[in-house]
């Protein structure tokens, strides 16, 4: 018996038995061990039925057991007996269930269609990049797997990943690319496309050499990985992508899916065998927190690492929570059958209230706190044991039941995100653990963030309406007594906002000046609540429809550190062109130099801010302006066909369909504004718009209207601005071509 230590690198089905393990040696080595591994899918149903099922299981290969098991499922008040059927290679279990769904379509089936590595980590503790040690015979059978650290490690013995990065010189949506960019050891290197025979030789040796663990690409899933496949199939050169020889890279293909009240759209994905291969442009939230919370999102989710790079923080929510069923012998459904019960409109009006939201008072405000609690929502499920199988505590008490699958799952996510965000505070601002701390939070914060809309899914496995319900009820009461709190200690509350609460009092400008105001919120609430900054100065804005009409999450402020904030501005919209984002900042910028709008030279300092405005205007008349930061990016809600009015990113969209480029529903369009009709012309076209074709005056509207959001509170409203703008001599001819 031989013994190995090393981090897990990848864990995959083996069509010929077992799974395959990939483990990152400590010794530096990368090794593949095989390990037997039944699994067990359960069935509930009428006894002559089950008798039925299992005749006809026993004359199906595979199958390597049946029997009796007492399971719970969670909706149900006790346990119950169910047919298991446990099948001898996780490689024929879903092909088998799925063949006696068909045959025996009114049975309730259980624990089918669970990720292989939930399975595995429920019965070793085994998780994405989990420090192990494995016991394996000399052919590389593994004999035992004992997990050496756990999700909730604040500090884990990183695994010495090697990492390698490719991608065209261009977006080839936009245009062909005509090189290959490699990195990898610090170095970098350009392979030309043509001739292919040796950029495919070149890459090959640089994939030997390397050995990456991870390849991380741009465009990789859609055109990269695909396109290089096809060349070294054409001309017969392999390129070892897999480290598994056995096995081929897997190509799952795009989707648009309707969630949340907006069509998403999934790319194309190419997973790889032995190797990590995750494509930086396909990634969820990869500009939140890149690699590093990629890594995390897999260790804590225990879902695949090319799996929870692509996939939403709802199935990352979904997957802890099957983790933490099948260790607690909890059935996890394949499809719910739970259904919200009938209930009357006053009910309804009662209980599906949402979060608390009291309007802010229009204007500038200075020495604003905000406070906010920490992960509100789940902190309340925790707290109060919110879950479908509880009774959750009123009032903010704890429930006498025992911890909910719930309050389990996020429980320990909870505290090791409050436990790095305590650290990172102490950290000093040059310390390289800030980036790597910062990135963990952030992947933490969307599972967190997710996690209560997915209580009230109607897909969710493990979701109820009516504990989603009690959440906001009890975040609700939260806020109220906060509100209630800061009003005895004589603040004004200008603006409360589900979790958070802005309030000010004279006098009260530096951080010590609200620690007993916290202590007091914690104490009636029992709920972690922080001090988010103390604001030079703030502004909440009005609607743009009624000026009279306050909009709660729409803001911008300086706090005390210089650090600004912004909210549901022009800046913060993805559909709004980088030039006129950048123009609003730098207007931002330049007024939070003002300790208080009221303060000697805040005249000469908000017309300094109406000078920058007049500039940029003439860059934008002048022709200054790259075209790409004047791109519009939109998103398609529908199939073109199915457009009435087509939006201006259909029309841009039917631009490419007809040279052949299909865009599908939740894809973005990139598009410039122009002169004529259709009105816009799409980036990805093959040749740009004549310059003197640009509509210059829309993008002058956009201007005025980003600089009257900010400028307004500061006296210079949007007539101002419009006549300023006719001073400005307009460019008849562009005096220069957009860089």
């Amino acid at each position: 018996m031989n013994e190995f230590t090393g981090w897990l690198l990848d864990l995959y089905d083996d069509p010929n038995g077992g799974v395959c393990l990939w483990l990152v040696g400590d010794d530096g080595h990368r090794r593949m061990f095989r390990q037997r591994f039944p699994v067990t899918f359960y069935v509930k149903g009428e006894a002559t039925r089950l008798r039925a099922a299992c005749t006809w299981l026993e004359k199906r290969s595979g199958l390597l057991r049946l029997g009796q098991a007492v399971r719970r499922d969670l909706f149900e008040p006790r346990p119950e007996t169910l047919l298991a059927v446990e099948v001898q290679h996780p490689h024929d279990q879903f092909a088998l269930f799925r063949d006696l769904e068909s045959e025996f379509p009114d049975l309730t089936y259980y624990d089918v269609d669970v990720p292989l590595t939930i399975r595995h980590g429920s019965h070793y503790g085994t998780f994405p990049l989990v420090k192990c040690r494995v016991q394996a015979s000399p052919d590389g059978w593994v004999e035992d797997i004992e997990a050496l650290d756990t999700p909730w490690d604040t500090d884990p013995e990183p695994p010495p990943l090697r990492v390698m990065e490719l991608e065209p010189d261009v977006n080839p949506d936009h245009a062909p690319p005509s090189a290959l960019i490699v990195r990898c050891d610090g170095r970098s290197s350009r392979l030309s496309l043509q001739p292919a025979r040796p950029l495919l030789i070149n890459l090959r040796v640089a994939l030997t050499r390397l050995d990456p663990d991870v390849i991380l690409t741009d465009w990789g899933d859609t055109w990269l990985l695909p396109y290089l496949q096809e060349l070294a199939t054409e001309w017969h050169v392999d390129l070892p992508f897999n480290r598994d020889e056995q096995r081929r890279a897997v190509f799952r293909p795009e989707r648009s899916y309707f969630s949340y009240g907006r069509v998403v759209f999934r790319g194309q994905q190419v997973h790889l065998f032995g190797r990590l291969h995750i494509d930086r442009r396909n990634a969820m939230l990869w500009k939140d927190y890149e690699l590093p919370g990629v890594l995390e999102s897999a260790r804590v989710t225990c879902l695949p690492v090319q799996g929870a790079a692509r996939l939403s923080p709802g199935t990352g929510i979904s997957a802890m929570q099957m983790v933490v069923a099948l260790r607690n012998q909890i059935l996890v459904p394949w499809h719910k059958q739970q259904v919200e019960p009938d209930r009357s409109a006053l009910d309804l009006l009662r209980g599906d209230r949402g979060g608390m939201v009291y309007q802010p008072t229009i204007g500038l405000h200075a020495n604003v706190a905000e406070i906010d609690f920490v992960s509100m929502y789940p902190s309340i499920m925790v707290c109060a044991n919110i879950s479908p199988e509880t009774r959750p505590g009123k009032n903010l008490q704890e429930s006498l039941d025992p911890p909910g699958l719930v309050p389990q799952t996020l429980s320990p996510l909870l505290m090791k995100r409050v436990l790095l965000k305590q650290r990172m505070s102490r950290l000093p601002a040059w310390d390289p653990r800030r980036r790597l701390d910062r990135a963990r939070i952030s992947a933490h914060k969307w599972l967190l963030v997710t996690c209560f809309g997915y209580l009230g899914y109607k897909n969710a496995r493990f979701g109820q309406i009516t504990s989603h319900e009690a959440v906001t009820d009890t975040g609700r009461e939260a806020l109220l007594r906060a509100k209630e709190t800061a009003e005895d200690l004589g603040f004004d509350l200008l603006h409360m906002y589900v979790d958070g609460l802005w309030i000010a009092k004279p006098g009260a400008s530096q951080p010590g000046d609200f620690e007993e105001l916290l202590e007091r919120i914690l104490d009636r609430t029992g709920l972690p609540i922080v001090l988010d900054g103390v604001y030079k100065w703030v502004c909440f804005l009005p609607s743009r429809m009624d000026e009279r009409v306050p909009v709660g999450n729409r803001y911008f402020g300086v706090f005390q550190s210089g650090e600004i904030k912004v909210r549901g501005i022009e800046a913060r919209r993805r559909d709004t062109p980088a030039f006129i984002a950048r123009v609003q900042m730098e207007l931002i910028e330049h007024l939070a130099q003002l300790d208080w709008p009221g303060d000697e030279g805040a005249q000469e300092l908000a017309w300094g801010a109406v000078r920058i405005f007049r500039c940029r205007l003439d860059d934008l008349r002048r022709f200054r302006v790259p075209l790409e930061d004047l791109l519009v990016a939109q998103r398609l809600s529908r199939e073109l066909e199915a457009y009435r009015t087509p939006s201006p990113g259909a029309l841009a969209a039917m631009q490419l369909t007809k040279i052949g480029k299909t865009l599908s529903p939740g894809q973005k369009v990139r598009f410039l504004y122009t002169l004529g009709s259709p009105g816009v012309h799409a980036w990805d076209l093959p040749e740009p718009p004549p310059i003197n074709a640009i509509n210059v005056r829309q993008y002058e509207e956009l201007l005025i209207r980003a600089a009257d959001t900010v400028l307004k509170p500061f006296g210079v409203d949007e007539s101002m601005l419009r006549s300023l703008a006719g001073s400005i001599p307009a460019v008849q001819q562009p005096l220069r071509l957009f860089q």
